[in-house]
């Protein structure tokens, strides 16, 4: 298939650069699970507090036409890792294959992990790796359980630390986490409502620590962190900022464990993320790290649907003026923030509206550390407008395609954007909304701009190839059926 064909070691060769490994910089990629576009001070939030994330926005640059690879987390963090849109990418939806439930049973996994990423994938950590990085990851995974091709160790990761199946991370406070291989059992955690080992102060605790073992650089720090994905969970200390300040409201729950203040619990989850990062940024500024130091902040799609297990996206307003959720290719599932910092690299109190998105990662960072960035990837590099420079590349075009809550696909050139719903049940017809007009994607003009959605249509078919594990058109899972 066109991800990952190319053999790795062709794209381990292109580590060479002008830079010495002592003089590259060091990234730090902090993503946060299921926070919405509007949970963020610096992007309107004004119920939740995000002090110190606003304030890498003030310091840098702000993102506010930026996107996840896809509304949900495993093929959004594939696509992160890859550079690939989710038309040429190896995962395409949650969930492990069947084989690895099997393995699971056989090798007593109690949770068996996500469909891995394949032995030859070209990844972000691999490409940092051979150039002379540490690298470590600390939060939630996804993309392969140990023992398979995907686990996070043989795709570059020098530490990993953390859930590796995101199942697994539907619980706070879990009884272990994962310290590469092995399991770590967290103290006084059962998998209820309360424990006490938060998984999150966990991950801030081994990044601090791996900050200042490697603070003689280079150094890449990627932190996915799970909050504020559900359920909803946080120390008593955080939620007692938010308790009875904040009215809550009677809902029927669904999902995931029940909070009592499920309101208060969801703004002290982001706002005990955002502690989290002050902790970092300070780790950085106080070994004297600031000025080579990276800095970037984004989410891996936008808030969950209201009512799931208690949160409240209405209101928060968390996916802001947007329509949809997690799960949808409207822009409230998969239009994102990012902010990002570096004194002296990145000017202050900068905003962009450059349209990008995951798969742009991985070029980017290949250019932050002054190492090629392999070919036949989908990514353009965002460095220049990090930079403030003018020689900035643009896509033709951004695209999205989701097998999964109905089958969806999405794809946006320029003001423009072409919607197509309910796939799996046949439905091929396009919606089309013109974004700088209607951002909320409320009125449908396909029927005015028939050629402009005729060549949207062929836009979407000719980034879309068939994977096997993933089928989104009937006709590739009638194909698919008859071949087994």
């Amino acid at each position: 298939m066109f991800p990952t064909k190319y053999l790795l070691a062709v794209a381990l060769s292109l580590s060479a650069s002008f830079l010495s490994a002592a003089e590259r910089p060091n990234i730090i990629l902090i993503v946060a699970d299921d926070l919405g576009y509007g949970e963020l001070g610096c992007y309107g939030q004004q119920i939740i507090e995000t002090p110190n994330i606003d304030q890498i926005a003030k310091q840098g640059i702000r993102f506010t036409q930026f996107y996840s690879g896809a509304p949900v987390c495993a093929p959004a963090r594939c696509m992160l890792m890859t550079g690939m849109h989710s038309g040429h990418a190896v995962t395409r939806n949650n969930g492990p294959p069947k084989y690895l439930k099997h393995l699971g049973k056989k090798f007593g996994w109690e949770f068996p992990g996500q469909n891995p990423l394949p032995a030859d994938a070209v990844t972000i950590p691999r490409l940092l790796k051979a150039a002379g990085y540490a690298t470590a990851a600390a939060g939630k995974w996804g993309l392969g359980h140990f023992g398979t091709t995907g686990e996070p160790n043989k795709q570059g990761f020098d530490l990993f630390y953390g859930y590796n199946d995101q199942r697994h991370a539907h619980n706070h406070y879990p009884r272990f986490l994962y310290r590469n291989r092995v399991k770590e059992i967290q103290p006084g955690n059962d998998r209820t409502l309360y424990g006490k080992t938060f998984s999150q102060d966990q991950f801030t605790k081994v990044a601090l620590q791996f900050i200042q073992d490697h603070k003689d650089g280079p150094f890449f720090l990627y932190l996915p962190f799970v909050i504020p994905h559900l359920g909803i969970q946080v120390p008593e200390e955080s939620l007692a900022k938010y308790k009875g300040k904040i009215p809550e409201a009677n809902y029927k729950h669904r999902g995931y464990i029940q909070h009592p203040f499920p309101r208060a619990g969801y703004a002290a989850m982001v706002t005990h993320l955002d502690n989290a990062v002050g902790q970092i940024m300070q780790r950085v500024k106080d070994l004297g790290l600031d000025d080579n130091t990276i800095v970037l902040f984004t989410s891996d799609n936008g808030p969950t649907y209201d009512r799931l297990g208690g949160t409240d996206s209405e209101f928060f307003h968390s996916a802001g003026p947007f329509r949809g959720r997690k799960g949808s290719v409207y822009e409230g599932g998969i239009r994102v923030p990012l902010v990002a910092r570096w004194p002296g690299k990145i000017a202050a109190g900068v905003t962009t509206d450059l349209q990008s998105a995951f798969w742009d990662f991985l070029p980017t960072l290949c250019d932050v550390a002054d190492i090629p960035s392999p070919g036949k990837i989908d990514g353009i590099s965002f460095a220049p407008t990090l930079f403030g420079k003018q020689e900035q590349k643009k896509h033709e075009f951004l695209y999205w395609e989701f097998p999964a809550y109905g089958g969806q696909q999405a794809i946006r050139v320029g003001d423009w954007k072409a919607v197509r719903q309910n796939i799996s049940q046949g439905n091929m017809k396009i919606e089309l909304y013109n974004l700088a007009n209607d951002i909320a994607e409320q009125h449908d003009l396909a029927e005015q701009y028939p050629e402009r959605v005729a060549k949207f249509d062929q836009l979407m078919s000719d980034a879309h190839i068939t994977n096997p594990r993933f089928p989104l058109f009937a006709s590739e899972k009638k194909s698919l059926a008859g071949n087994k």
